[in-house]
């Protein structure tokens, strides 16, 4: 076995132990999972118009950097910094027979109490036959609940239970000590280079949409707190 391939062999084996029972291959890893907490945390809504519409303007100036060839720090450290955080969240959720896509659709849901049914299948990009077993595992275990929307009682309105509210917090709040420790190690104005640089990463005709439903999440948040 070459150096290379005893490597890969390790971190394989490492995956396997640290988060048994995740799946080789991820049906959501093309979807963002946003993570929000208090204030004094890492709070992507933080990613305001102005943000996005500079890494619009960013984008549209052209890959300077293609020239050069593969960015291999980018895409590898990306990588382990990708898994590690979702390795966080892993290791709470196999516990309970859940995997990342159950983590993905209580996130969503829980940021947006009421959210319909076809606007999660079009913030996830996935289709229904996937959500279905997911979300139906979600509400036979308490953690989801569906309602007839007041006017289309066709509609399935989505709403986490008090159950599923407390799950979907922890998981964000583990999350957020991870961004707090990275951003701390980087010193002074880190959190608005992070946020510049993973809405530059968002494509530039999704920015709009995503900035959207950022903003509505901290809406409803605000409109729930207590007077």
């Amino acid at each position: 076995m070459t150096k290379s391939n005893e490597s890969v062999s390790n971190l394989t084996a490492q995956r396997s132990t640290r988060w048994p029972g995740v799946s080789a291959t991820d049906p959501f890893a093309d979807t963002h999972s946003f993570v929000t907490n208090k204030s004094k945390y890492v709070n992507m809504a933080d990613i305001n118009a102005s943000t996005l519409s500079s890494s619009s303007r960013a984008a549209s100036s052209g890959d300077r950097g293609s020239a050069e060839g593969p960015a291999y720090d980018l895409i590898e450290l990306l990588f382990f910094a990708y898994r590690d955080f979702i390795g966080d969240a892993d290791e709470i959720l196999g516990r309970i027979g859940f995997g990342r896509a159950h983590h993905r659709v209580l996130h969503f849901v829980h940021r947006h109490p009421g959210m319909r049914v076809a606007d999660l299948l079009d913030v996830l990009k996935i289709t229904k036959q996937s959500l279905g077993r997911v979300l139906r595992e979600l509400v036979d275990n308490g953690y989801i609940v569906q309602r007839a929307g007041p006017a289309d009682r066709r509609q399935r309105l989505l709403y986490t239970t008090p159950k599923g509210e407390a799950l979907a917090l922890e998981l964000a709040l583990l999350q957020t000590r991870r961004f707090a420790r990275a951003l701390n190690e980087c010193g002074a104005g880190a959190r608005a280079e992070a946020c510049r640089f993973l809405a530059a990463m968002i494509e530039p005709s999704a920015r709009g949409e995503v900035e959207a439903l950022m903003a509505s999440a901290e809406h409803k948040k605000n409109e729930n707190k207590p007077r």
